[in-house]
């Protein structure tokens, strides 16, 4: 078993690292960092569960720690669902004292030895784990993308064998990917607010990371272009998309794309049995409150599929989209044995 450490362990997000990591067959998680006015109480005394799943009292009597490495030394890895303003220095610092950071922030994913990991989609790019290893620490940082870019690029990783220069998205996505209070509920009831501040940007340059090409110290950018258009909807959990993609093909090969698609990766606990699930005949789906928990909510779907190419895919924001992206590329970096 290998011991790790949630960072950020009270909030949205670090609560659904708990939840996955509580009862992880390979993982054994000993230690939860928070702020400093909750370090030295247990966590069930502290913590506000807002997860429809019932908490894991087997953590209830951790006692939080400080967000220092000095104060998480027994750990091998840390799950960082720190904000970007803080994960910044801090998840340096723990790479520095030689821990592996597995970071659903997005402070490090544009840096250029960082690899930015969908397992199903580039599992190679963590080769860039070496090359900051060679840096001298032993510790390093590895991130998943953008809660709605995670389910774009799953749902292209069956159409990458075709040619295409162009994919367009609209997004409509769920009050939860802004976390606990957000979204103010007299600004979302009966509305639909279209702009996330900064979600376009990192959909736009993280898919051109993601789907690009290891080469030496380096990823080079996938050679297409990305137009992302974010929407915010009165939805809890689960974030639609519309996407459109300039893929020459029949239909019925893209369909036989979906329908046959395979990821190259196995045998990893988090991973679900369908990476993509596809709708080939039901014209109403997928849809967030019928569809978001499928593979455990690591399986996003798609559907709609039309001539153009056209469709519609889905999948749990903060499960896929964050704390299950996380702790499914720790699993892969163990997997090839960077632990």
């Amino acid at each position: 078993m290998i011991n790790v450490g949630v960072l950020g362990a009270t909030g949205a997000v670090g609560q659904r690292f708990v939840e996955l990591l509580a009862d992880h067959p390979w993982f054994r998680l000993t230690t939860l960092a928070a702020s400093d006015r909750s370090e030295g109480k247990p966590y069930g005394k502290i913590v506000n569960w807002r997860l429809d799943t019932p908490f894991p009292e087997k953590i209830a009597k951790v006692k939080v720690t400080a967000t220092s490495p000095k104060s998480m030394k027994d750990v091998d890895l840390v799950f960082s669902a720190l904000p970007a303003e803080i994960a910044t220095d801090v998840e340096k610092e723990f790479a520095d004292a030689g821990i592996a950071v597995c970071s659903n922030a997005s402070s490090h994913r544009m840096v250029s030895d960082v690899p930015l990991v969908v397992p199903e989609v580039n599992p190679e790019h963590l080769g860039l784990i070496d090359v900051q290893k060679d840096k001298g620490s032993g510790g390093f940082i590895v991130t998943n993308p953008n809660c709605s870019t995670i389910m774009m690029v799953t749902a292209l990783a069956p159409l990458r064998k075709f040619s295409f220069s162009d994919v367009r998205v609209a997004t409509m996505q769920a009050i939860s990917g802004a976390g606990f209070a957000g979204v103010a509920a007299m600004a979302i009831y009966d509305n639909v607010i279209p702009y996330i501040g900064k979600e376009e940007e990192k959909m736009e340059t993280e898919t051109l990371k993601i789907m690009g090409t290891l080469k030496g110290n380096r990823v080079i950018d996938a050679p297409f272009h990305v137009s992302a258009s974010c929407h915010r909807v009165p939805v809890i959990d689960g974030h639609t998309m519309a996407v459109w993609v300039d893929i020459d093909e029949p239909l019925g090969t893209i369909k036989k794309a979906f329908a046959d698609y395979k990821p190259p990766i196995k045998g990893l606990p988090t991973q679900p049995a369908e990476s993509v699930h596809f709708f080939e005949s039901e014209p109403d789906r997928p849809q967030p409150r019928l569809d978001r928990m499928r593979g455990r909510g690591m399986t996003v779907s798609v559907g709609r599929l039309r001539e153009g190419v056209r469709f519609v895919a889905m999948g749990h924001n903060t499960i896929r989209g964050a704390a299950g992206a996380s702790v499914l590329n720790a699993e892969l970096i163990v997997k090839k044995k960077y632990l």
